[in-house]
């Protein structure tokens, strides 16, 4: 099994701006309290993921590649609307940072994500992350596809 443990952060100026985004596009096949099941094509990659309930910064997570058409496929089972953005992974301080550019429905939302090794592990934040809303569930993707941005 493998565990997630992952901050995430709003973003303030545009110092993430250069880095070379990829296309997203993800959907979820199941949403419970407990669990969530997600296929995404990332580029030209696709991906089955199984995540559990959240327990603060860490949850179980298993992660599958899949035939990105396989992917596509799936997407017509998913709830919608479905989940697009240009990710960008940017290094900082010996961390891998991704930022997400929503688009469609949760365009203007913009969010930086880092993943640790334990929920204790200290890192330096970079100058363009702001507010944190790790603990705030509207903002976790499987939400915003209930209840995008636009309707904030």
């Amino acid at each position: 099994m493998g565990k997630e443990i992952e901050r995430k952060y709003l973003i303030k100026g545009e110092g993430w701006r250069d880095a070379e985004a990829v296309y997203y596009c993800q959907g979820y096949l199941a949403r419970k309290p407990d669990a969530t099941v997600r296929v995404r094509v990332a580029g030209n990659e696709g991906f089955l993921t199984i995540k559990g309930a959240p327990l603060g910064m860490s949850r179980d997570e298993w992660e599958y590649s899949i035939p990105v058409g396989e992917a596509e496929e799936m997407m017509n089972l998913c709830r919608t609307p479905l989940i697009i953005k240009n990710r960008r992974k940017i290094e900082s301080g010996g961390f891998l940072w991704e930022v997400d550019e929503f688009l469609g429905d949760n365009e203007g939302l913009i969010l930086a994500e880092i993943e640790l090794k334990s929920e204790e592990q200290v890192f330096s934040v970079p100058e363009w992350i702001g507010e944190e809303v790790t603990g705030d569930a509207r903002y976790y993707n499987s939400n915003l596809s209930e209840n995008p941005y636009k309707n904030w």
